[in-house]
């Protein structure tokens, strides 16, 4: 069995997913690896790169964007059957093509999680082009009451506050281990077992807060969500999202909307649900008030 299915979702960063591959492939350590890049429609020539620089790696080619979690799922398929007996690999890393792996990354990340079996999911310490952190590398699940305080500032003006700074966790020790809500899917280990008692990403997500969501079940199910910042990784960030702007902004406000009412909106008080959707349509825009609106009328008519 593999060690570790690793799942590559790609969209116009040819020179990026040239250097991740290169940064995976140098990699040392026992351990069995395969690798599956998913394009998502690329239009920069990322598909004929892969195929001639690194042909060990599986390849398969999307005809449209379908989607990051949705793509994911596809690599991940390619390996086989995530709720069999017999998995395909014992561990599944989502990784992004604007990342770059030392050496050891992938030996350490596994040799972490085989000794804590009660952990579900992993992510490293995440660091950006100029040296800091990534923020979102660790993170708490945005409830009502924690994106409030990031919307109203709270969590910038007290960043070390352990009662508005939740989001990101900033009055943490960078190199502090420590159990989360949430690591990015960036680079998202993932247990089989987990995998195959709580299913896949939910392709309801076109991007953002479907790592969010994969570690909130996985949480409810039982495992541990842990940072571990003994292992570090590059990370570029926001390479493939920058291309179109406009449209991530509003995916990003579309993702927030969806993941409130799948987990909170059932139990959040009448006038603070309104609150959050009137916060929601202002940052997103025209283009989800239509959205808005009829999923509020469906839910008037089921009550």
């Amino acid at each position: 069995m593999l060690d570790l299915a690793i799942v590559i979702v790609n969209y116009n960063v040819r020179d990026l997913l040239y250097q991740c591959l290169q940064s995976v492939y140098a990699s040392e350590g026992n351990v069995a690896y395969e690798v599956c890049v998913v394009d998502n429609a690329s239009a920069d020539n990322s598909c004929s790169m892969v195929s001639d620089d690194y042909p060990q790696a599986s390849l398969i080619e999307l005809d449209d964007n379908i989607g990051y979690p949705a793509a994911n799922n596809v690599g991940l398929n390619h390996f086989g059957d995530w709720s069999s007996e017999t998995p395909p690999a014992r561990y599944a890393l989502l990784l992004n093509p604007d990342t770059e792996l030392k050496p050891d990354t992938l030996y350490q990340m596994i040799r972490y999680m085989d000794g804590q079996p009660d952990v579900g999911v992993a992510g490293p310490k995440l660091v950006l082009p100029n040296g800091q952190i990534d923020p979102a590398c660790r993170r708490s699940f945005p409830t009502p009451e924690i994106i409030f305080y990031r919307v109203a500032q709270l969590s910038r003006i007290f960043p070390n506050s352990r009662r508005f700074a939740r989001y990101n966790l900033t009055f943490l020790d960078e190199d502090q281990e420590a159990e989360v809500d949430s690591v990015v899917g960036a680079f998202m280990m993932v247990r089989a077992m987990a995998i195959a008692r709580v299913g896949l990403l939910d392709e309801r997500f076109f991007m953002y807060a479907e790592d969010l969501d994969w570690a909130k079940r996985i949480k409810e199910d039982g495992w541990r969500v842990m940072y571990n910042p003994y292992v570090v990784v590059k990370h570029v960030k926001r390479a493939s999202s920058r291309q179109m702007p406009k449209r991530m902004r509003l995916e990003f406000e579309r993702a927030n909307l969806r993941f409130y009412r799948k987990h909170y909106q059932s139990n959040t008080p009448f006038l603070v649900n309104a609150a959050i959707l009137a916060a929601i349509a202002l940052r997103g825009g025209r283009a989800l008030w239509s959205e808005i609106w009829n999923s509020s009328m469906k839910q008037a008519e089921t009550v």
